[in-house]
C-alpha cells in the first residue's frame, strides 16, 4: 500500500491526467473507474485493474476484501481532498480503478449501432447502456463523438462498455456500406415509420448529433424512417430515440 498526500507526486499526476485529458487516456490505452459497480463489470468482462485507488476514508473492511480478492493488483491510497479532485460525482465513493481500455471489435456482429457526433458523454453513456440491454453487439463512433471511456461516459454506462464492442474514431458511411445488412436512421419528415419496418435479421441503427443530426454523408447510406409522435414536439432526446428503436428491433425478435 502506497500513501499519497502531495499533488505533485508522480502517481497522482498520472491518475489525474487519465481523469482529464481523453487524448491522455486515448494515448495511454487505459482510463479510471469511479466505484465498485464499475470495477465489478471490468472484472465480469475480464479485464483486470492496473491498480486500485483508495481514499484515506474508505472503510478499511472494504480495503481488505479488495486486497484479499485481488493480491496482485497495486494499491494506492490518497487523501480525501487529493481522491475528490480525481472523482467525477460530488459524493465520492472511495475506490477508483485503472484499467487498460479493452480493443474489442466484434466484425461478424449482426446488431449494431453507428453514433455520430454524440457530444454529451452523459448521452452517450446512457446510449451506450440502452444498446447493451437491446443486445446491441457493436458500437461504432465518429471521431468527433464524446469519449466512451471518459468517467462521465462510464458512469452514464454503467458497465455497457464492457458488454458491447466499442470501435472509436470510426468512418461510419464507409462502416454502413460494408454492414451485411441494413442500416436505418430516423430522419424528420421519413415517408416510413419506425413500427412498419421489417428489423429481423443484421440491422444496424445510425444515431447523430444533439443538434445536428446525420451528416449527408451518413444519410445516404442509411435507410430513412421516422418515429411517430404526436405533433407537439419535434424531436426526441438520441438517447430516448435510441431505446424507442433498438427494443423495437427486439420486439421483432432477431
Amino acid at each position: 500500500m502506497i500513501q499519497i498526500t502531495s499533488r505533485s507526486n508522480p502517481a497522482y499526476q498520472a491518475l489525474r491526467t487519465l481523469a482529464e485529458d481523453r487524448r491522455a487516456r486515448r494515448e495511454a490505452r487505459a482510463t479510471l473507474l469511479d466505484g465498485e459497480h464499475l470495477l465489478e463489470s471490468a472484472l465480469a468482462a475480464g479485464v483486470m485493474p492496473r491498480r486500485l485507488v483508495f481514499s484515506a476514508s474508505a472503510l478499511a473492511g472494504r480495503l481488505a476484501a479488495w486486497q484479499a480478492r485481488l493480491p496482485k493488483v497495486p494499491l494506492l491510497q490518497l487523501s480525501d481532498g487529493l481522491f475528490a479532485s480525481l472523482s467525477p460525482v460530488e459524493s465520492p465513493t472511495g475506490v477508483l480503478a485503472e484499467i487498460a481500455i479493452p480493443a474489442v471489435v466484434n466484425e461478424a456482429a449482426r446488431f449494431v449501432v453507428l453514433l455520430e457526433d454524440v457530444q454529451d458523454p452523459g448521452n452517450l453513456g446512457a446510449l451506450l447502456r440502452t444498446a447493451a440491454a437491446a443486445g446491441v453487439e457493436q458500437a461504432y463512433l465518429s471521431t468527433a463523438c464524446a469519449d466512451a471511456w471518459s468517467p462521465k461516459a462510464l458512469r452514464g454506462g454503467q458497465g455497457a462498455q464492457f458488454r458491447l464492442g466499442i470501435q472509436e474514431r470510426a468512418d461510419l458511411p464507409e462502416v454502413a456500406r460494408c454492414f451485411d445488412g441494413r442500416v436505418y436512421a430516423a430522419i424528420l419528415g421519413a415517408t416510413q415509420a419506425l413500427f412498419g419496418l421489417d428489423l429481423r435479421g443484421a440491422v444496424g441503427f445510425a444515431f447523430g448529433n444533439e443538434g445536428a443530426g446525420l451528416s449527408g454523408a451518413l444519410r445516404e447510406t442509411c435507410q430513412p424512417f421516422s418515429i411517430p409522435m404526436s405533433g407537439r414536439v419535434e424531436s426526441l432526446n438520441v438517447a430516448a430515440a435510441a431505446a424507442i428503436c433498438l427494443f423495437e428491433r427486439v420486439r421483432q425478435g432477431s
